[in-house]
């Protein structure tokens, strides 16, 4: 069984990639399909579980496939790269779901294309499983994400800094895989007319409104910065750290893209970072606002000959939507905290008594969690999270003064239980390593739902052992 794709990324924007083909996989097994996903998408699942070994490893082609590795460059670590590209995917094409969205399928881990760069174009198991696992565990908290569709083992070994580890394929569903680095990409080599081009698909792709704009490119601009905005707005208010927010990982869709060394945070520091190749802290919590804006302003830059023929006047006018991307910041993250603490109407003073929290919650490492969601109901064991509750107390009254009638209820709604827990990312993984993916299947379980406390699922609701030590992640897929 397989299914028919479409494919207007490769139709509409000739000489943004180049066709190519999976390696072949001597024994594709499918380890896990994404059954939900796969029935929204209009496919059928049990097909899937047949023949999705083939299909997911790109040994059997959907109908209309024309597998493609995409072309784009992008800023890595704030040092530009011409040329980076699909070195370890495939773009399959795409698939209408049952809602009338449009949806990339793409291969990640599928072999080498000519965007390799030396590399093997491979993945190993375990990154593949913890990017299924954290895009569902962002899809559970409500917040804009690629997701998993499958994940397959293909039955070679590849080799890592770990050792010989089995080798994995994840097929990812994607709004779109656009990033600022395909704008990047042309926009490097002086080729404005495919800019444009580039610029016309995603907008009708993405912004079909922004079509009938007076100026509708800056008008698309407008329509990513806020769709950017108000995503990294939602990270921020669930404690997640991405990690790597290079311009190649930015998708224009407003989604989040490409989960290598990304993490949760559990006691709260702005200055928490989990990437083991973040040595300055580029990315650190506190830092995403900040990078939002610098990856935004090296779109400008990639779009301002279609905004004025003037060099002068196309800079204005980028720079005034630029100059409004941190108010736009600032006010998805304000209403979000709002609603994270139950205040009661909109205040002059809410921005203070959120502020004055988190500086309470940095000073003695409290869990970002557990902190929000025990205020919901008990302050008591909020306190608790507070090596010297004195000064919580004091913060007290001031918020139980702004607390709305129907706090409890909006405060358990904007505040999970559960999380993707670092240790217990962990154990899934080391599990599924030894063949068990019973601990993994667990973990899905409890993050589809990550706002219902349940008795069962206690253990996912609390933070690492201190024997746990200090967390680093690394670039996997």
């Amino acid at each position: 069984m397989t299914f028919a794709v479409d494919n207007s990324y490769a139709r509409d924007l000739p000489g943004f990639y180049v066709e190519w083909q999976a390696a072949r996989a001597p024994a594709p097994r499918l380890l896990r399909l994404n059954r939900g996903l796969a029935f929204q998408l209009g496919l059928d699942p049990d097909g899937l579980e047949r023949d999705g070994a083939l299909v997911f490893s790109g040994g059997r082609l959907p109908e209309g496939a024309m597998p493609i590795a995409q072309a784009y460059a992008g800023h890595q670590f704030g040092g530009f790269s011409p040329q980076l590209g699909d070195g370890r995917a495939l773009l399959l094409g795409e698939v209408t779901d049952r809602a009338g969205r449009r949806h990339d399928i793409q291969l990640k881990g599928s072999g080498r294309t000519p965007f390799s760069r030396g590399g093997d174009g491979k993945a190993a198991l375990g990154p593949v499983l913890r990017e299924y696992l954290i895009g569902e565990a962002m899809h559970g908290l409500g917040i804009p994400t690629t997701r998993a569709l499958a994940a397959v083992t293909t039955g070679e070994t590849i080799l890592r800094q770990e050792g010989e580890l089995p080798g994995a394929i994840l097929t990812r569903v994607a709004a779109s895989h656009i990033r600022v680095g395909t704008f990047q990409f042309f926009a490097a080599r002086g080729d404005d007319a495919k800019v444009r081009q580039l610029a016309d698909y995603a907008i009708a792709r993405h912004y079909p409104e922004t079509a009938a704009a007076d100026q509708p490119y800056l008008a698309f601009y407008e329509a990513v910065a806020e769709a950017q905005a108000a995503l990294i707005a939602r990270w921020m208010l669930v404690g997640f750290i991405h990690g790597v927010m290079n311009t190649d990982n930015m998708a224009i869709s407003g989604e989040t893209i490409d989960y290598g060394p990304c993490a949760f945070m559990e006691a709260y520091d702005p200055a928490t970072v989990f990437s083991s190749i973040d040595h300055q802290g580029r990315y650190a919590y506190g830092n995403q606002p900040l990078i939002l804006e610098w990856n935004l302003a090296r779109l400008a830059e990639t779009l301002l000959p279609l905004f004025d023929a003037d060099p002068d006047r196309a800079v204005a006018k980028a720079s005034e939507v630029l100059d409004t991307v941190g108010a736009r910041y600032r006010g998805h993250w304000l209403a979000g905290m709002r609603e994270k603490l139950g205040l009661w109407h909109d205040h002059g003073d809410d921005l203070a008594l959120a502020g004055d929290l988190l500086t309470l919650m940095a000073a003695q490492g409290a869990d970002w969690t557990l902190t929000f969601r025990r205020l919901a109901t008990d302050a008591d064991a909020a306190r608790a999270l507070f090596r010297d509750p004195s000064a919580f107390d004091a913060w007290l009254p001031r918020w139980q003064a702004r607390r709305a009638p129907d706090a409890a209820m909006r405060m358990a709604a904007a505040n999970p239980a559960c999380i993707a827990r670092n240790h217990k990312v962990e154990e899934a993984l080391a599990a599924a390593y030894r063949g068990d993916l019973a601990p993994f299947d667990r973990l899905i379980e409890v993050l589809a739902d990550p706002f219902t406390e349940r008795p069962e699922f206690e253990a996912y609701t609390l933070p690492a052992p201190a024997s746990f030590g200090r967390y680093r992640t690394f670039c996997g897929t």
